[in-house]
């Protein structure tokens, strides 16, 4: 591969794959494109610290006699209201055993039924199943998934290693089409490195796995790192984003003053938790057949509506009617946790709340990962497949994840070739100067997540998501005016990230003129007639 590109203060590292994330979905494809060639993998902080690491649940796939591939696809096209494209929910349904099979070849240690004889998986039924299909290791199953990959891609030769980088933009070239048109090709990435020194990475594949975007939100179960990165780098660039305005609210995160955004997970529910008010009444059997085993949207919104009629803080998750030492046995880390907050689940109810927990959106992409701009491939939560619609079926996420990135990874091994890279644009600093105004930043940064959560929340209105538009766009010219006249910073970064990803939801949420899934407005409360339509935004 040779290079070109205008004069720059930015040094130059080429690989032939760089991945920008260190979660399933990232680790997954650097594994099999280093049977390629060499990868870069870039994270901005250390390497398992991704928002796999997080995931309580487990990974849903048809693994039991009494299920079918068709239940799994109806369960899922039933909560994705509609939307979900169907072509992909058969390749991820059908690719679900192989995947189980796939991580445990890679060293992950699932839960395995004791009583029953031989090997058989345990499974947990999860809100939105028809069937037990949730594959999990007791209540970390991320935790468990990312050491085991994690191990793997620190043990192959092929694979380098970047953590505490912090990815800026996209590079950019030209590519001449037989048309005489020149449109753009993802070459690269910039990056700042733990030394705030900003390097260019080029590759002619770019696989982009950098997480959600929860952290736009003032309430959210994601790690401090889902800033929407990925989301706002393709978008900067030119990609395709769908379908924004789809955030999912998951129902249940620990309501308490020193926890930090702790979730409960929604197999706790499946296992026989019910959710009642305070004064101990149930409420779920007003909203959904399945009670409180109902889909997540449905669930959060009930709960939103029951505290704002009552004007309560929270509601609880009750389990002290289940035998308590299968409470232990299957939920052992929650039940730790709580415990060092004063509360022992087997024996009170757990105060919950609903926080920002999974974008069913993102950078749009076809069904082998590649994205609208050619060298540029996606996977895990910053893409969008499809396959969640409306509305995405619990733990559905990280089987998406590895199904999807191992089909990008075999197009872009077929697709890859070497070529001269005539860089568009070079990193210079210009007469950008330091700031002395950290202050800026972080005001800027909790207005964004308050006019989040106040105006474009579980329940939205035409009057919320216009008075959000007009404060976002104010905001945005703060950020760009600041980004011009000050060296980045990881927080700088992430600040301008949060606003973009901000734009993205709520222009959508006002572009979807009905209530659909995830997507609730209450000036337009019903759904629209006819197919209904994904919703696009570019630059």
């Amino acid at each position: 591969m040779s290079i070109s590109s205008p004069s720059g203060n930015s040094p130059i590292r080429e690989f032939d794959f760089i991945v920008i994330g260190s979660g399933l979905a990232g680790i997954l494809f650097a594994l099999d494109a280093a049977k390629k060639g060499r990868v870069a993998v870039i994270t901005k902080k250390e390497m398992a610290d991704a928002s796999t690491n997080f995931a309580q649940g487990g990974v849903a796939a048809v693994c039991a006699e009494e299920d079918s591939f068709d239940l799994h696809s109806q369960d899922t096209l039933r909560v994705g209201d509609g939307l979900c494209r169907k072509e992909a929910v058969r390749i991820m349904v059908e690719n679900g055993p192989s995947a189980i099979r796939h991580l445990t070849d890679l060293g992950a240690r699932f839960t395995m039924e004791e009583e029953k004889a031989g090997a058989q998986l345990h499974l947990h039924r999860e809100g939105g199943h028809s069937r037990r299909r949730v594959v999990h290791s007791a209540d970390l199953t991320g935790r468990e998934i990312e050491r085991c990959l994690v191990d793997a891609a620190r043990k192959e030769p092929n694979i380098t290693i970047f953590e505490n980088h912090v990815a800026i933009d996209l590079v950019l070239k030209s590519r001449i089409e037989e048309s005489g048109e020149k449109p753009e090709q993802v070459a690269g990435v910039f990056v700042l490195g733990p030394d705030a020194v900003v390097k260019t990475f080029l590759a002619p594949a770019t696989f982009l796995a950098a997480g959600g975007a929860g952290k736009v939100y003032l309430y959210t179960s994601n790690p401090d790192i889902a800033s929407g990165d990925g989301l706002a780098m393709a978008y900067r660039a030119g990609a395709r984003i769908a379908n924004m305005e789809f955030i999912q609210f998951h129902p249940t995160c620990l309501y308490h003053p020193d926890a930090k955004s702790f979730l409960i997970s929604e197999a706790v529910r499946g296992e026989g938790g019910v959710l009642r008010l305070i004064n101990g009444e149930t409420f779920m059997e007003k909203y959904h057949e399945l009670k409180s085993l109902a889909p997540r949207d449905v669930v959060a919104r009930a709960i939103d509506a029951e505290m704002k009629k009552s004007g309560d803080d929270y509601v609880f998750l009750d389990v002290t009617g289940l035998d308590s030492a299968s409470v232990r046995s299957k939920f052992p880390n929650i039940y730790k946790k709580l415990l060092t907050f004063g509360m022992d689940m087997t024996k009170e109810p757990i105060p919950v709340v609903p926080a920002a927990h999974y974008i069913c959106g993102g950078v749009d992409i076809d069904l082998w990962g590649r994205t609208s701009l050619k060298g540029l491939y996606a996977g895990g939560e910053n893409a969008c497949t499809g396959v969640h619609g409306a509305n995405r079926l619990a733990s559905n996420s990280l089987l998406e994840a590895v199904v999807f990135s191992k089909r990008a990874a075999v197009k872009a091994i077929e697709e890859w070739e070497p070529a001269e890279i005539k860089i568009k644009q070079s990193w210079t600093s210009g007469d950008a100067v330091h700031s002395d105004e950290q202050v800026v930043i972080t005001q800027n940064w909790d207005e964004i997540r308050r006019v989040m959560w106040s105006y474009v929340g579980i329940v939205r209105s035409n009057r919320r998501l216009e008075r959000a538009r007009r404060r976002l766009e104010l905001l945005q010219e703060e950020i760009r005016e600041y980004y011009r006249d000050f060296t980045v910073t990881s927080d700088l970064i992430e600040l301008r990230n949060i606003a973009t990803c901000a734009e993205l939801i709520i222009r959508s949420a006002i572009a979807r003129r009905e209530s659909r899934g995830l997507h609730f407005n209450m000036d337009y409360p019903q759904k629209l007639p006819g197919p209904p339509a994904d919703t696009f935004m570019e630059k």
